[in-house]
């Protein structure tokens, strides 16, 4: 079985991460956002994974070299030299997503984060006999979204309505599709929306299902998005007891920590907190509702919060670092400095507050 990955372009909203990496390379919960869904991929039997890209192909797939040999698994890229939207990868990729087996192939946005139930999709899918499958989430403000408009009882998708004015579901696009190979007959090689030119016609020929998605899911490609994801995230591992999830004395609610970190007395980590590999907080750290990146220094008794600390950064004593302030890669924070939803590019020392949300050059 076979499975697309819409890796996107230039990851502009999760600047200034994105400046360092590709978007999919970006680590979440302690490694890339996009390795969770390969995995995923794998567990189901997924054999070869494409990734559709038209940024920066040679990083991602020097970068998943390895992880194609750990996990036994083809890792292919098709390169757009344009951009093509939603549907036009798939047609670009047509000849490494078709054989003769004929199966049906994931299709899976590379910023969505989620339980990733696909084993119940491959059942739902052939248990309604359509063309096309799509996961569906429910969020609670509708009129922000695409709503998905439902058969009720047998998931058929009836109709889409872009930003609601009146309510008439609640249920939107999840990003994962599970496509027969026909669909790739509707598609052209050009720009093209999936969303608004491709399901809408297999809608009208009755052949589109919806599944509504258990669990969470969260669209992780802005920075508060990818706080709440991890929220959720970390969340969904204590639903299921994961060992995963870190304990002891200085630990308050979810929290991951890599086996290297190094952590010294008298601090308070948690809630919704994940720390990669070699990182050292220093005595006294008060970190909550942020991820700190591999190879991080926090130093004595500065604070982080609703934020993220990218790679290599050093945090110095006594910086509080919060409201949803980003630091790039290898970003130098000195001691007593005041973050208040500051953007630092990567490569910078900082020497003077940040009083107000800015970008520092």
């Amino acid at each position: 079985m076979k499975a697309l990955i819409l890796v996107g372009g230039f990851g502009t909203r999760l600047r200034p991460l994105t400046l360092s990496f590709p978007k999919p390379l970006v680590d979440f919960a302690n490694k890339p956002m996009i390795l969770h869904q390969i995995e995923a991929l794998k567990s189901i039997g997924v054999t070869e994974v494409v990734l559709a890209i038209n940024y920066q192909p040679e990083v991602m797939l020097n970068f998943l070299k390895e992880f194609e040999a750990n996990l036994g698994m083809k890792i292919t890229c098709s390169r757009e030299t344009e951009p093509l939207g939603t549907a036009g990868p798939l047609a670009l990729a047509r000849d490494k997503l078709i054989n003769d087996s004929g199966e049906p192939f994931f299709v899976l946005n590379s910023d969505v984060i989620s339980e990733y139930p696909l084993s119940e999709m491959i059942r739902f899918h052939k248990s309604h006999g359509g063309e096309a499958s799509i996961m569906v989430t429910k969020v609670d403000e509708p009129s922000k979204y695409g709503v998905v408009v439902l058969e009720e009882g047998t998931g058929k998708v009836k109709r889409f309505v872009e930003k609601p004015r009146i309510f008439v579901g609640n249920k939107i696009n999840a990003g994962i599709y599970l496509l027969n190979p026909s669909v790739l007959d509707r598609i052209q090689l050009r720009p093209t929306s999936i969303e608004k030119e491709v399901f809408p016609k297999i809608s009208a020929d009755q052949g589109l299902f919806a599944m509504v998605l258990p669990g969470f899911w969260m669209d992780i490609g802005q920075p508060r998005d990818y706080i709440i994801g991890l929220r959720l995230y970390l969340e969904s591992l204590r639903n299921r007891s994961s060992s995963k999830l870190a304990v002891g004395p200085h630990i308050v609610g979810n929290v991951l920590v890599h086996e290297s970190v190094v952590i010294g007395e008298g601090c308070l980590i948690g809630p919704d907190v994940a720390i990669g590999a070699n990182c050292v907080v220093e005595s006294g750290v008060r970190l909550s509702r942020c991820t700190v990146m591999r190879g991080v220094r926090i130093k004595k008794h500065a604070c982080v919060s609703n934020s993220i600390v990218g790679w290599y950064s050093t945090v110095g004593r006594w910086a509080r670092i919060e409201n949803m302030s980003i630091l790039g890669e290898d970003v130098h924070i000195c001691d007593e400095i005041y973050s208040n939803g500051g953007v630092v590019l990567p490569h910078k020392q900082i020497k003077s507050n940040i009083l107000k949300p800015e970008i520092v050059l």
